[in-house]
């Protein structure tokens, strides 16, 4: 990792000491208003919403934002540059990752988890990493899997898409490196910490039909590729035509279609853990028509979650409606497990950092456990850079200093605010 990434931990660490925080959490009382958080973003190089990592936390500051956390795919160099620029603006960095992984079993049940196309997918979070500048052994070896296994389906993909574009009459000369040569040229990224994802490729076709088609038989020309209609009105509209290139052509199915080959629920979950981080179920819900078997109810889903050693849970509000929200999340939280909600910014869409519902502004009760839920995971991140068990321990196990859940969830926020309100001093009061 670079000295940025170095840099970021040791400044978070030299904040205090965990008795010192302790110490905090006993005087301060909560904030009013509570802050703006996020608890999920992407940035390039994975596919986003942003140009680059200054673009976003510019825009964190000002749309108040007083904490900020990132979830890339399978690189963490950017999280060096991420923190720098956060601490600039006085945002507090939360570290996590995203994995996706498979459950076997259910997926020859037909069952649907998170993902509503794909039995047994399993979109899976880590949230308050801190091994990720030095990681361990396995570590290494349980993230390299992964990146083989995506780098070799992108790869593949990429050649199916060239040559379907060929033979429908728009060749591309597009291959691999001409993918990630795109997002170095768009982002600056390092072209080692780049692992494609469809989203990038369906880009890099658009923007090539951009290129070679003028705008009036635009339209025409992408239908003929499709053999399908664009649902784009008009021949600017890239974001409809990168959905319709990926749902025309890439989707399970489709002529560019490569099987994944997934990791297990249990390699995602314990590279969390060697990662130093809170495995985390995101939830779908109303986010999907219909819900999942998986979800249909909160009992069962929290049944589900807690069979899986996860006690963490969160929602990218803006897929689901606030009642909605709130008749899983209340009772998330009261079976003691810690809720969180960020936007993913993983479209083209420049949406508002702050979360939202589909059907509103986010209501004071859900933004209060929200607030709560980044609180637990800024504690967790920082106990855990002291070497401390977190919110949960090395095996993924509740720490087992806490009495009850709710004793934990209680504490473990309660260091999470003072670390951010002693970040906040020491970046100026920002």
């Amino acid at each position: 990792m670079g000295q940025q990434v170095v840099e970021a931990l040791d400044a978070l660490r030299q904040l205090g000491t965990p008795d010192q925080m302790r110490a905090l959490a006993r005087r301060i009382s909560p904030p009013r208003p509570l802050p703006r958080v996020n608890s999920h973003i992407h940035l390039p190089p994975n596919f986003s919403a942003f140009e680059s990592v200054a673009q976003a936390v510019n825009l964190a500051a000002e749309q108040g934002m007083a904490a900020l956390g990132i979830g890339n795919y399978y690189d963490y160099e950017v999280y060096g540059n991420f923190a720098q620029c956060a601490r600039q603006k006085g945002i507090f960095p939360l570290f996590g990752t995203e994995i996706i992984c498979l459950d076997e079993g259910l997926r020859d049940a037909g069952i649907k988890i998170n993902d509503p196309g794909n039995p047994g997918k399993i979109y899976f979070c880590g949230k308050g990493i801190t091994r990720f500048d030095a990681m361990t052994p396995e570590a290494t070896r349980l993230i390299g899997v992964i990146r083989r296994n995506d780098s070799t389906r992108m790869a593949q993909m990429v050649e199916r898409m060239e040559r379907i574009f060929a033979e429908r009459g728009l060749p591309t000369d597009i291959d691999e490196a001409a993918v990630i040569q795109m997002i170095v040229r768009r982002h600056g990224s390092d072209r080692n910490t780049v692992y494609l994802q469809e989203r990038h490729v369906a880009q890099a076709f658009q923007e090539t039909l951009f290129a070679r088609v003028p705008a009036e038989p635009r339209l025409e020309r992408l239908n003929a590729v499709l053999r399908a209609s664009t649902k784009a009105r008009n021949p600017d509209d890239f974001v409809t035509m990168q959905n319709d290139i990926r749902s025309h052509l890439m989707k399970a199915g489709k002529p560019a279609f490569v099987e994944e080959t997934f990791v297990s629920f249990d390699h995602a979950h314990r590279l969390v853990l060697e990662l130093g981080g809170l495995p985390c179920y995101p939830t779908l819900v109303d986010g999907a028509s219909p819900v999942a078997q998986f979800e249909a109810s909160p009992d069962k889903l929290i049944a589900e979650i807690q069979a899986r050693n996860m006690h963490a849970v969160e929602w990218i509000t803006i897929r689901n409606k606030a009642d909605v929200v709130r008749t899983y999340a209340t009772k998330m939280r009261a079976a003691g497990l810690v809720v969180t909600a960020g936007t993913e910014h993983n479209t083209l869409d420049l949406i508002p950092l702050d979360p939202f519902c589909q059907d509103g502004d986010m209501p004071d009760d859900l933004r209060a456990l929200f607030w709560e839920g980044a609180c637990v995971v800024a504690g967790h991140q920082f106990l855990s850079l002291h070497g401390e068990c977190g919110f949960v321990d090395a095996e993924g196990n509740p720490n087992p200093d806490y009495a009850s859940a709710e004793e934990r969830i209680q504490a473990l926020a309660g260091i999470g605010a003072a670390v951010m309100q002693r970040y906040r001093e020491t970046c100026g009061g920002n």
